[in-house]
């Protein structure tokens, strides 16, 4: 398997679909990850106890690869994360209105599987959507530039 299709099956079975046997098929028995949404985590189990929790906080949470390069054992995604705000997330409560944010990730390879991925997220803009969701449940007006993400 190629390592653009890695990337692809991790984002499409890990995260869109929330398929924990997925963590078996794609990611290497040492696989770390370093995001900006959680501290450092190492193994399968721990890891996935961070996607259920962001996958928890987000119903029909998505991530959408916006372009994927990659170099021998390698490879660097540009994206783009969405889901619906439905439970506690970043300090903020939920409150049913979209999120959208993007992020950036690097993958090294171990073999077949994914051994390391180290993302950074724009959560500053991630925070200020979820700040204006939050005036806006309340029934305020948001007035700031327009908090869409494309």
């Amino acid at each position: 398997m190629t390592t653009h299709k890695l990337v692809s099956k991790f984002y499409g079975r890990v995260w869109n679909a929330g398929d924990r046997a997925a963590l078996d098929d794609l990611l290497s028995d040492s696989f770390t990850f370093q995001g900006s949404l959680s501290p450092e985590v190492a193994g399968r189990e721990a890891f996935w106890q961070m996607v259920t929790m962001v996958r928890g906080a987000l119903s029909s949470y998505h991530c959408e690869i916006l372009d994927c390069v990659s170099e021998d054992a390698s490879a660097f995604a540009k994206m783009r994360f969405s889901g619906q705000h439905t439970g506690p997330f970043r300090g903020y409560a939920p409150t049913g209105l979209m999120a959208a944010w993007h992020g950036a990730a690097l993958f090294h390879f171990d073999g077949n599987r994914i051994g390391k991925i180290w993302v950074l997220s724009d959560t500053a803009a991630l925070d200020a959507v979820l700040a204006a969701n939050a005036e806006a449940a309340r029934g305020g007006a948001v007035t700031a530039r327009s908090l869409q993400i494309r």
